[in-house]
């Protein structure tokens, strides 16, 4: 088989959020792709404002995931769920979804479906720009407070600001509806609350707890590995 990764909102360079379980994989000799997203800045065009969104993003993991026939598993973290849905509906090759700490959106339903209509607290928001991103100085206490110190000084790097288009952008297509899927709780989440992730996974076909914050590919990558592995 081989694996697609998603990444989530406000990051960019997806291999590098995917690397450590990504090795894991590669040394079972399991390939992995994880698509650059349009709407992070990520396709030479700037995010914001007439930038790339939603479709930009469905696009470049469709594109992917049609790259292959081999059996594929496709790892959608956080807004990651939101692409998956749309991008991976259709394609026989995809044999699994995987949602970590993720949505799982039904035909019409956007990322803002999904929260309580105010921006979280962590977030920077610029309505005049229509960008939105992560504030710095809350980076690692709210998602990545579990991972080894290099991993969190190396993480502010790869953060990007984001089309604020893609908040309220509905998803065309949902292919957890034809795909079997696990969804990944992560219990010590400060982003997505557990609570809310719970709720969310009642879609899904199975579920697994972690007692991980909102990275586990990054803090307990061996253990994404098994399940990956497992399915």
């Amino acid at each position: 088989m081989r694996v697609v990764f998603v990444h989530g909102a406000c990051v960019r360079d997806g291999s590098w959020w995917w690397h450590r379980t990504a090795e894991l994989l590669r040394q079972r000799g399991v390939a992995s792709a994880a698509p650059a997203l349009p709407s992070c800045g990520e396709a030479g065009l700037p995010a914001g404002a007439g930038g790339p969104g939603l479709a930009e993003d469905v696009a470049a993991v469709r594109q992917s995931l049609l790259g292959s026939d081999e059996p594929t598993v496709v790892v959608a973290h956080s807004y990651g769920g939101i692409v998956a849905a749309e991008a991976a509906a259709g394609i026989r090759s995809v044999r699994h979804l995987v949602l970590v700490s993720s949505y799982l959106p039904e035909v019409g339903q956007s990322l803002s479906d999904f929260g309580d209509g105010r921006p979280a607290t962590f977030l920077d928001v610029d309505p005049d720009a229509g960008t939105f991103g992560v504030r710095p100085e809350l980076l690692v206490d709210t998602f990545l407070q579990d991972c080894a110190p290099e991993v969190q000084l190396q993480a502010a790097d790869h953060l990007a600001r984001q089309s604020l288009r893609v908040t309220g952008q509905p998803v065309g297509a949902a292919a957890w509806q034809q795909v079997s899927s696990t969804y990944l709780v992560c219990a010590q989440d400060r982003g997505t609350p557990p609570r809310l992730q719970r709720e969310f996974a009642r879609r899904a076909g199975a579920v697994v707890e972690l007692d991980t914050g909102h990275h586990p590919f990054l803090s307990r990558p061996a253990v994404v590995r098994d399940l990956l592995l497992s399915l």
